[in-house]
């Protein structure tokens, strides 16, 4: 006991066990933020019908519509102006579903690099997609032009089934399934997602993210799903200790494919224990509002695409800039040092403070927290501290 006790002592000490708060009392967000990335919603249409969209299938509450070649290039305009001396920025194709607009994709991708180029600058492309239009096509496109890519599939056929059907109702597993696996191994199962959402209908979700490991995928998130409590597949509080179960049921897996030589990557398992996220991260997150917008298919600003129609949250247009400061601040300081339910809860710089729109939705403001989302993300890192000293404790290879 002593000697733990003092090898306690030396890690306090030397600073490697806390983090000293002096460190973080003089964050100040910058006063004139630097925009690193944006959401473009080159689609607000769909061909899948998902129950739990928050785009509500796919529109976000107004009429469906594609974004043009011209918005979509003063929105790069837009970008490589408000990222101000930073280098590399990000892009998002995201709707909707993008590929339903690839004609403008594709130019889009051509514009930025272009543009970027001559300001010395790397854009970043992203893609998330339901996969419905992937053909050989498309997948050389985001090869060539090494996009990421965020391959949504909710695990199980009949977990997909029931919450990602066809407007007809048809489930949408059976086609989807075989062209993700080719696009990924097209890739060589490098830079993307699988990612899956979870509900009050699959609690047991590890056996979702066990069905995609077998089929083969390398790199999986499964996330659990965000609704109005009244929605029927909402998840529920008295779920929760079945839900951090399960999270344990996956950590065990986990191990047990990489002892086998058959390993993947869990997203909340990826955890660096070792330097932690930057300052700002730890402190804002994602950056909504400040360092990472969305775009309408009309051009307007919001926050991240959780408020996307929301007319309240519109903070400007990709013509004018930024509009609304006061509300890009309230963003900025809405981070976790202002957020006294995070006070003293030893997960908050890898949390952050919780997603911004989780937090309104359920808390009525920006700095009360989501606490079911809060028991959750502190089971995910515990399981993936556990992982870790497992692995330093017993190597694998």
């Amino acid at each position: 006991i002593n000697t733990v006790r003092q090898e306690l002592e030396e890690l306090i000490n030397s600073n490697l066990l806390f983090t000293p708060e002096s460190d973080f009392a003089i964050y100040q967000p910058a006063k004139n933020p630097v925009v690193k990335a944006l959401c473009l919603h080159v689609a607000h249409d769909c061909n899948l019908r998902c129950g739990y969209c928050f785009a509500g299938t796919g529109a976000f509450g107004g009429s469906r519509s594609l974004m043009t070649e011209s918005i979509g290039k003063k929105s790069i305009d837009f970008l490589l102006k408000a990222s101000q001396n930073r280098r590399h920025v990000e892009i998002d194709f995201f709707g909707g579903e993008p590929l339903l607009n690839f004609a403008v994709v594709k130019e889009l991708v051509k514009y930025g690099q272009e543009q970027a180029q001559k300001l010395d600058k790397v854009i970043k492309f992203t893609l998330t997609t339901n996969g419905v239009l992937l053909n050989d096509e498309i997948m050389e496109f985001l090869n060539e032009n090494k996009m990421s890519a965020v391959l949504s599939l909710d695990g199980r056929p009949e977990v997909n089934d029931r919450m990602r059907p066809f407007p007809g109702g048809q489930g949408s597993y059976a086609l989807i399934k075989d062209k993700l696996l080719n696009f990924v191994e097209s890739r060589n199962h490098e830079d993307y997602y699988v990612r899956g959402t979870y509900t009050g209908f699959n609690p047991d979700f590890a056996q979702d993210v066990k069905h995609l490991a077998d089929l083969g995928f390398k790199e999986i998130s499964v996330e659990p799903v965000v609704t109005e409590p009244t929605e029927a597949y909402a998840l529920r509080e008295e779920q929760l200790p079945y839900l951090k179960e399960q999270y344990e049921v996956l950590t065990d897996y986990y191990w047990q494919c990489h002892q086998e030589g058959r390993p993947f990557n869990f997203f909340h398992f990826n955890v660096d224990l070792t330097q932690g996220p930057c300052l700002p991260k730890r402190l804002s997150g994602c950056g909504a509002g400040h360092e990472y917008l969305a775009v309408s298919p009309e051009g307007d600003l919001y926050p991240c695409h959780q408020f996307m129609g929301k007319e309240e949250y519109k903070i400007g247009h990709v013509s004018e800039g930024i509009k609304n400061k006061e509300l890009c601040r309230a963003f900025q300081n809405s981070h976790v040092l202002h957020k006294e339910e995070c006070k003293n809860c030893w997960a908050r710089f890898y949390c952050s403070g919780g997603c911004h729109a989780n937090n309104l939705a359920y808390g009525g403001s920006l700095v009360k927290v989501y606490k079911l989302g809060c028991e959750l993300q502190r089971k995910r890192l515990e399981c993936a501290i556990y992982l870790q000293v497992r692995r330093a404790l017993f190597p694998i290879g």
